[in-house]
């Protein structure tokens, strides 16, 4: 097969994830050709993409016999389902995060992928935001010595339900856990590995909430720093997104990545200014030094590059180099993210 050919793909639904994340990132690639989007009523996705099919079914893109890629991006329960359904058609799959609300579901998955000779990726894309790239160029200049803290926050705030009723109601993989934190979740695992330890804890605050708004996670490393991931839809105004303690210095970072905001605005990843922070979003980063002077600097932010991961995506499929989001590290995720809320034990 040549290198260069270009991966047949469709996406499961175009909703603000197929719009923002998957369709202009596989239509504006070279490597992708966007053939096909689910539209069970309006047909938005062909007034901006005329060229491709308006599937009224599920069922009806994942039989294409033309579509080598299904992107699953439906709501979280039924994630499962339909990456099973794609990979016993033979298709190549890329689930949106998280793949399973279980572990064993999701190595059951896995399972499926290797008997089906096909590659099952989740789409963790935040490990290409810009605050999260200057936070592992940090880390890796060692400039901070030994880790011994590490604080990452998603912050907002939505007093009311969200309009996302999969995200509102208590069914597998719901709650404000489930939803951010896994992103964080996997930042961590990115950078540190498997934990050691982990505690969940969750709580319901917002009237009327079915599923918990608030979520912490804290793991231990041994040896090695200890983590706090933090998510909240009740904070009014955020804290830094990242905080990092060593033994030599520490760093932090707003959350400042502006993928998703220019994406919504329908700014094509090829344009200039994409993925460009703006100016006052440096991390801050301050160093001890022998002399016990204190020495502050300001890191400009890296470039985000959600492309990255479809980059990564189409070196699996057409060069088989392993995608950097393993199976392995994805049942870790679940296995802390199902584990007991620490209020209940």
């Amino acid at each position: 097969m040549s290198v260069s050919k270009p991966i047949i793909t469709g996406i499961l639904s175009y909703g603000m994830s197929g719009r923002v994340f998957h369709a202009p990132l596989t239509d504006s690639n070279k490597h992708f050709t966007l053939r096909a989007v689910t539209e069970r009523t309006k047909k938005k996705a062909q007034e901006r993409y005329p060229n491709i099919i308006s599937y009224n079914s599920v069922d009806e893109l994942i039989n294409d016999p033309k579509i080598e890629l299904v992107i699953v991006n439906t709501p979280n329960d039924t994630h499962v389902d339909y990456t099973k359904k794609a990979l016993l058609a033979g298709k190549h799959v890329l689930v949106e995060k998280p793949c399973a609300p279980t572990s064993a579901e999701a190595k059951e998955l896995f399972e499926l992928a290797e008997q089906q000779q096909k590659h099952l990726m989740v789409f963790h894309n935040r490990r290409w935001d810009s605050d999260f790239r200057i936070v592992q160029r940090v880390l890796n200049t060692g400039v901070l010595g030994n880790i011994i803290e590490f604080h990452v926050r998603f912050d907002r705030y939505r007093k009311e339900k969200g309009p996302k009723l999969f995200k509102e109601i208590p069914i597998p993989a719901s709650g404000v856990t489930y939803d951010l934190a896994s992103h964080l979740l996997d930042q961590v695992i990115c950078l540190f590995g498997k934990p050691d330890k982990s505690i969940k804890i969750n709580t319901i605050n917002r009237e009327g909430s079915e599923v918990d708004d608030f979520g912490s996670l804290i793991l231990s490393y041994h040896p090695g720093p200890t983590v706090y991931v933090t998510t909240s839809l009740l904070v009014a105004q955020p804290l830094p997104a990242y905080v990092i303690h060593g033994t030599k210095g520490s760093f932090q970072k707003s959350r400042a990545d502006v993928q998703e905001t220019q994406l919504d605005q329908e700014m094509l990843p090829t344009q200039d200014g994409y993925g460009i922070e703006p100016a006052g979003q440096e991390g801050l980063l301050t160093i001890i030094h022998d002399n016990n002077r204190k020495e502050l600097k300001f890191r400009e932010g890296l470039k985000g590059n959600y492309a990255g991961l479809f980059q990564a995506v189409y070196e699996q499929i057409r060069k088989n180099e392993p995608y950097p989001i393993k199976p392995d590290q994805i049942i870790w995720q679940l296995e802390i993210l199902e584990q007991k809320n620490w209020n209940n034990l």
